[in-house]
């Protein structure tokens, strides 16, 4: 039998709920498969953590997970708590310390969910979203000087490397080859920021003869919010920078339905670490304990980290039971719903025993 060990990372909010009730459809999973389970450890890191010790994370947290095969992340960030003191005490030190440089994002409108653009329905809206995850405008480079002065001054430098833009486009690029269209839209500033999106432009034309039967044209960014919403059919796969890419799959998650049903993974395509999968909705503390958080993302999260891990027939299975349990409006309230986070995952559980699935 095939043993995959996954880390757990709950963190805050709404992140143990969420994981709790994804960590449950995998054992259902793992038990009608037959052919694998999951040894799951547990790490209780975050903001609670950091106001026990002072840090999000042990000093030595990397080394504790770097045999695991695969991360599943709750969210991070709490309102007593700086967001930049949370994202970079834990999320970003496992991104780039595991150099997860390709950060993928789906979209799709799954059936019983209204998506708010109009007319539009399950098939409409079908990308997917390739977000560089380890330079550009997240790079943690610059100060701040004479603090609290009229003069004060702070930098943020976006740096953007050969080696970095040229593996996320040819990470893109594969990834729309394999997709039916076969067509990646190529997202830049390059009109406004004339050094590091110039040389992103350069570097996609570059790449783009390597690929010679994917077909790809090239948007603004702010064009590109435009596209989204106004032209959705247009759009198949789409690659952008750390903070262009961020933005752009918050868009699309909405138009989707919900946050709460946006999946992404932070993934490292060689191999050499393992990869960290998450829903992207965020700590979400103005419902934290009441019991009616999403979890079709972490269940979507989690058939992605399946895929991750070679286990493509049950992450089939799950996204087929996430699927006939919304198409049967078994829906929490984000989405327009009344259904609470336990009563989805247990239909869930049951669609994926072959148990019949009512509203």
């Amino acid at each position: 039998m095939r043993q995959h060990r996954i880390a757990a990372i709950p963190a805050d909010g709404i992140g143990p709920e969420v994981i709790d009730a994804g960590l449950e459809v995998l054992e259902a999973l793992a038990a009608r498969d037959g052919g694998f389970r999951l040894a799951v450890d547990r790490f209780d890191w975050g903001s609670a953590y950091y106001r026990r010790h002072g840090v999000m994370m042990p000093q030595d947290g990397l080394a504790t997970i770097k045999s695991a095969d695969a991360i599943y992340f709750g969210a991070v960030g709490a309102p007593d708590i700086p967001d930049h003191i949370t994202l970079w005490g834990l999320r970003l030190p496992i991104c780039q310390g595991f150099d997860q440089y390709a950060n993928v994002r789906p979209t799709r409108i799954l059936p019983g969910i209204t998506s708010p653009l109009r007319n539009a329905g399950p098939g409409d809206l079908d990308w997917l979203i390739v977000r560089e995850n380890s330079e550009g405008e997240y790079s943690g480079h610059g100060g701040r000087a004479h603090r609290g002065l009229p003069e004060e001054v702070g930098t943020e430098v976006a740096i953007f490397t050969r080696v970095g833009v040229e593996r996320i486009m040819r990470f893109a690029f594969a990834a729309a080859r394999k997709r039916a269209r076969k067509h990646l839209t190529v997202v830049t500033k390059s009109n406004a920021q004339r050094h590091g999106m110039v040389m992103w432009d350069e570097i996609a034309t570059l790449v783009a003869a390597d690929f010679p039967d994917v077909t790809w044209d090239k948007e603004l960014v702010d064009a590109m919010t435009m596209r989204m919403v106004g032209k959705p059919r247009s759009i198949d796969t789409v690659v952008a920078t750390n903070l262009h890419a961020d933005i752009l799959s918050d868009l699309a998650a909405a138009l989707a339905g919900s946050l709460g049903v946006a999946p992404t993974g932070n993934v490292d395509p060689q191999r050499r670490f393992p990869s960290m999968f998450e829903p992207i909705h965020g700590s979400a503390f103005d419902i934290t304990g009441k019991g009616i958080a999403n979890p079709v993302a972490s269940f979507w999260t989690a058939a992605m980290m399946l895929e991750h891990l070679g286990e493509d027939r049950a992450a089939t299975a799950l996204m087929t039971a996430v699927e006939q349990v919304c198409a049967a409006g078994i829906l929490t309230p984000d989405i327009g719903g009344k259904a609470t986070t336990k009563e989805v995952t247990r239909a869930v559980c049951e669609a994926i025993k072959g148990s019949n699935v009512a509203a």
